[in-house]
């Protein structure tokens, strides 16, 4: 089962992005699906989650109100909306599956996709 992830770019501050992250080889039915991110130089850090049923998210402090997480069951797809986007979002990107929510926001998950990278400019 692999994660692919997609939709980084450059954008200017202010700009939205949308990252997709398509499952293959397996349907990820069930799991916890998330977004984590690793700027230059810095550790990889939380940026949001969301549960199989899409009734439960969570999201970094620094991106509340700006990012939303959502789902495509039929395209077993999960999406990073990322809104009024700043230069402190530039990372790469990286989207994750787990089983249970739990320490959602530690990297402690079983399957990650390859990264996009996200640049915005100021």
């Amino acid at each position: 089962v692999q994660l692919q992830a997609c939709g980084g770019g450059l954008v200017q501050a202010g700009g939205s992005l949308r990252l997709s992250c398509a499952a293959s080889g397996g349907t990820f039915i069930g799991y916890i699906m998330s977004w984590f991110r690793q700027a230059p130089g810095k550790e990889r850090q939380f940026v949001a989650a969301l549960n199989w049923s899409g009734d439960k998210t969570d999201f970094a402090d620094s991106v509340r109100g700006r990012f939303t997480i959502s789902r495509d069951f039929a395209k077993h797809a999960v999406y990073l909306q990322m809104n009024m986007l700043k230069p402190d979002d530039t990372a790469v990107y990286y989207c994750a599956a787990k089983h249970r929510w739990v320490d959602i926001d530690q990297d402690q998950y079983h399957y990650w996709g390859q990264g996009t990278l996200v640049t915005v400019s100021s």
